[in-house]
């Protein structure tokens, strides 16, 4: 290729114009212009000396502004074909555009005939026809036929003419168009696909099953890919959808068992509640099977086994997206070396199916779109595919979006988008190759449409045509794809009527055999009586003096001529290396790398993201060091001497949604890695609620899975208002039940320390989600400091009883319970004084305990704590958060079953904000009057005993919360 190659097409045109006003004038041209044409005058006739049909004479009838207008045209063709594609199976061919028209550019058929097509219109079109007439009319085939292509979006260059030359060139098209074995393949393929979905309407009237029909294409479509994947030699195929064709999916793709299936549907047919014997020690309930995963292994000639999985979702649809990125990140990664993973992106192919109204009306699209090519969240592209019914639900698209089509939001994000007419077979496969080998090529998403239709109404029992009557009297009327592609066949000579009818018998005879082998629904074992929680298997989480002491060396060691930032260095890590070794000179994100540090080293890989978790949103953690000089950066925990497995940090996007969902699927996929997300505030958690409330809490419930993931939460009451006050405690104890997580509030560094070396340690064993309530002021604040002894002695603590009360414990007749930081404003004045409140010590029968780990529920650990002080005569619940919200509606009847239990007599007290719409209040000095007020509530003097004899018991409600026993090791 010479430097004139690329004026060829589009450009050349503009470039002819400009040599000819150079041989005519060369001062009419800029400078840089006269420079390229003296070194490299363009081989091509000039519009000065005309064209003709051969090149060999002059035409005088063209000029450069018939070229202008030709390639003009072929440009407009390629950009905006699309919008006459007839990609509609139910509207038959779209009205022309105006703007694509030869006249309207000016010029005659005749004139276009005269043109060579190497030079207007170039690529692999005009190698193939002789002049510019027929090369236009091959562009309109390409662009306007039953696919429609946008690529104008891309600003890269290659990409753009990678794009153009796999659509002109019709090589992914070719393998079906010559190849009868592979028709016939695909008329059995769409039987299966029809003869299934037609079987389940008659066996199972009305049953919902939100069937494939009108987009068949979609089961032929995902076995080109997986295929592709597999020569590829990708490790696993990662697959995220909805409802719609999920039960055919799973049937075709993941080959999910007829039986299975089919008995699935006898238990919603009979009523079965779906339970195990023993269900209620687990509280497993399962789910409806248009939501349940599959995972299976791909099998073909001459490639290796290649797991498939298909994740579960719940009904909110798109989410599913997140987490199924997450999922094929963990598979790319290597973790169980030392310093940063190191990634494959051809490891996973990731394939996400969306619904045409889910795709531009759920927030999350975009976020996990967004996620595609930042560092800590690229899977080395996706395939979008959208199943476009042309309806969400009931509504069409006008009323849904404010897009011309369903796939505009990918344009932002530079993602090439192909539509295409999901009756035309041929098409549907040439566009899952294209799209695999564009992402193998580029590393990058890419969308195909595929435009249908939706035979009945959004589930099975649903009437469309009262609200779109005229868009299914088109569908009724309209031939099932599996018939219009066996008469297409019929009609090449490739397979006869009799020979596609006995492909569905012998559909119809391995379903009903399935039917006829698939158990019966047996009775329910509703075994979900009331179990309790019981206590923590019991993880040594200590760690020696010397490790510490070398970790936190290692922590603070700098690599050769890295130039750290000095002031950071003089008082930040200064105080780490001074105050290591003094009394409650540990502060939390000190603990918190020593804890990183020593799972790295017991070989457990870390990661953390949060939105600038790297710094730690109150400057606290600085994970990531910046050289001042060169901008590099330097981790500390991947070049750690003890390492034996790998430590990720990353800054998210500004997401919960996605993040937390990919979080959540990178944990599933990597279960032996400590994951963890950190909220810039907690109130950040409640834009992913429905990650949390359909995935973290309810995902072993559901679907039998077994997250770990830790969410890490600032919670705490400083005077700043509403927003960032509340990690909304009371929202995850309200999700808890049946030992499904395990939340703590930690009032000290060396818990969160211990903490967070349990749950590294309970990875294998016991899994479960924790949530952290993390500190705000308490993290630099030295009563919540702790001492390099407390790292290397001990572990976790549920409780943590008041040792200066126990020693005069027959003086204490009222007992304060709390969790968190409200238990140190009780104690100290604040400001960083470590002197107690003259309040406290005037205090002397009170005691104040701490809740450490609010569920499960440590009960036994507080009946002994009760137990242990004998002339308690009050027990009082003391919290910063309004009282219909933190843990007091989860702790109040726990706390009254057993004090009844016990039989302690004697009355239970609520101390702290009155019940509110609002988490905090607006203002430093209301919120510092109210918070005094509580503190000085909860230190009130014990009125004495009435002489008739202990006070009266004052019953809080009572509730018969069901608790379960914890789930047995995997």
């Amino acid at each position: 290729m010479n430097e004139t190659d690329i004026f060829s097409g589009p450009n050349a045109g503009y470039v002819l114009e400009l040599y000819d006003r150079y041989l005519q004038d060369p001062n009419s041209v800029d400078a840089p212009t006269r420079a390229f044409f003296v070194a490299f005058p363009p081989d091509l006739p000039t519009a000065r000396n005309g064209y003709a049909a051969n090149g060999a004479s002059p035409a005088p009838a063209i000029n450069a502004a018939h070229v202008a207008a030709a390639t003009r045209l072929a440009r407009l063709i390629r950009q905006r074909g699309h919008l006459g594609a007839n990609v509609d199976p139910l509207g038959g061919t779209p009205p022309p555009d105006q703007e694509l028209e030869i006249a309207a550019e000016r010029i005659t058929p005749q004139q276009l005939a005269l043109l060579p097509a190497e030079v207007v219109v170039g690529g692999p079109i005009a190698k193939a026809t002789s002049n510019t007439l027929e090369a236009v009319a091959r562009l309109r085939q390409v662009y306007s036929g039953t696919i429609g292509y946008e690529d104008e979006h891309i600003q890269n260059s290659e990409e753009r003419y990678w794009l153009r030359e796999a659509a002109e060139s019709r090589q992914y098209f070719a393998d079906l168009d010559e190849n009868n074995d592979k028709k016939r393949d695909l008329l059995q393929r769409l039987t299966e696909v029809d003869t299934f979905e037609q079987y389940l309407a008659k066996t199972f009237l009305n049953e919902k099953r939100f069937s494939i029909e009108g987009t068949d294409m979609l089961v032929p479509m995902l076995d080109a890919i997986i295929h592709c994947a597999a020569g590829a030699h990708s490790r696993e195929v990662v697959l995220g959808m909805a409802h719609r064709g999920r039960l055919n999916v799973l049937a075709h793709v993941l080959g999910k068992p007829y039986a299975m299936i089919l008995q699935e549907f006898k238990k919603a047919k009979s009523g079965e509640t779906k339970s195990v014997a023993g269900a209620g020690t687990q509280g497993w309930l399962g789910d409806v099977k248009y939501h349940l995963g599959y995972r299976n292994a791909f099998k073909d000639t001459g490639v290796a086994e290649m797991p498939i999985t298909l994740v579960p979702n719940p009904s909110h649809l798109e989410f599913v997206n997140a987490v199924a990125e997450g999922q094929a990140r963990a598979v790319q990664e290597t973790i169980n070396l030392p310093g940063a993973p190191k990634q494959d992106d051809h490891a996973s192919l990731p394939v996400l199916i969306h619904g045409d109204a889910a795709f531009p009306g759920q927030g999350i699209v975009a976020e996990t779109l967004n996620l595609s090519r930042l560092p800590g969240y690229r899977t080395g592209g996706t395939i979008h595919i959208i199943v476009n019914n042309q309806i969400g639900f009931t509504t069409v698209p006008s009323d849904g979006r404010s897009t011309l089509y369903a796939s505009d939001l990918a344009k932002g994000f530079e993602i090439p988008i192909v539509h295409v007419n999901a009756d035309d077979p041929i098409a549907c496969i040439a566009a899952a190759k294209m799209a695999h080998a564009y992402r193998e090529t580029f590393g990058k998403d890419f969308l195909i449409d595929l435009v249908g239709y939706r035979r009945f109404g959004h589930n099975e029992g649903d009437e469309p045509r009262t609200t779109q009557p005229r868009m299914y009297e088109l569908v009724d009327s309209h031939l099932r794809l599996r018939e219009l592609w066996a008469r297409e066949l019929e009609q090449q000579g490739i397979v006869s009527r009799d020979e596609a009818n006995a492909m569905i018998a012998e559909v119809q005879a391995r379903l009903r055999a399935a039917f006829d082998a698939s158990p019966e629904p047996a009775e329910s074992s509703n075994a979900n009586g009331k179990t309790r929680a019981g206590r923590l298997p019991d993880v040594p989480t200590a760690v020696p003096a010397e490790k510490l002491i070398a970790y936190n060396a290692a922590l603070l060691a700098r690599p050769a001529g890295f130039t750290a930032n000095a002031k950071s260095e003089s008082t930040f890590f200064a105080r780490r290396r001074d105050s290591f070794l003094k009394e409650h000179g540990i502060q939390w994100a000190h603990a918190e790398a020593l804890a990183f540090a020593s799972i790295l080293a017991d070989g457990t890989p870390v990661r953390l993201s949060g939105q600038d978790s790297e710094r730690g949103t109150f400057d606290q953690r600085r994970l990531v060091l910046h050289d001042v000089v060169t901008g590099e950066c330097f981790n500390p925990l991947q070049s750690l001497p003890d390492a034996r497995a790998s430590f990720a940090v990353y800054n998210s996007p500004l997401s919960e949604n996605a993040v937390l969902g990919f979080e959540y699927g990178y944990n599933i996929h990597a279960p032996e890695a400590l994951v963890l997300w950190e909220g810039q505030f907690g109130d950040f958690a409640n834009g992913a609620q429905v990650i949390i409330d359909q995935f973290i809490t309810s995902g072993y419930s559901k679907w039998r899975q077994t997250p770990s993931l830790v969410l890490l939460l600032p919670h705490g009451y400083e005077g700043q208002g509403p927003e960032h006050s509340s990690a909304r405690l009371e929202r995850f104890l309200q999700l808890a039940a049946a030992d499904n997580i395990r939340v703590v509030n930690c009032t000290t560094a060396a818990q969160y320390f211990h903490v967070l070396r349990r749950q590294a340690a309970l990875l294998k064993g016991s899994p479960r989600p924790l949530i952290i309530m993390t500190p705000k002021s308490l993290l630099r604040d030295p009563n919540a400091s702790s001492s390099l002894s407390d790292l290397t002695e001990g572990s976790f603590q549920t409780v943590i009883d008041d040792a200066a009360a126990r020693m005069r414990a027959p003086q204490i007749t009222r007992l304060v319970l709390c969790t968190g930081k409200v238990y140190t404003n009780l104690l100290y004045p604040g400001g960083g004084s470590t002197e107690l409140r003259p309040e406290f010590v005037a205090a002397t029968g009170v005691a104040a305990v701490r809740v450490e780990q609010l569920y499960p529920f440590p009960e036994q650990e507080i009946i002994d704590i009760i137990r242990g002080y004998p002339n308690l005569r009050e027990i009082v619940w003391m919290q910063e958060e309004p009282r219909n919200m933190g843990a007091w509606n989860f702790i109040s009847p726990r706390l009254n079953e057993l004090i009844k239990e016990i039989d302690w007599q004697g009355t239970l007290y609520y101390i702290g904000r009155n019940e509110a719409a609002s988490p905090a209040e607006g203002s430093k000095p209301r919120h510092d009057a109210e918070q005094n007020r509580i503190l000085d509530a909860a230190l009130v003097s014990v009125p004495p005993v009435p002489k008739q004899g202990a006070p009266k018991k004052v019953e809080v409600k009572k509730l018969e919360p069901k608790k379960s026993e914890p789930v047995p090791a995997k």
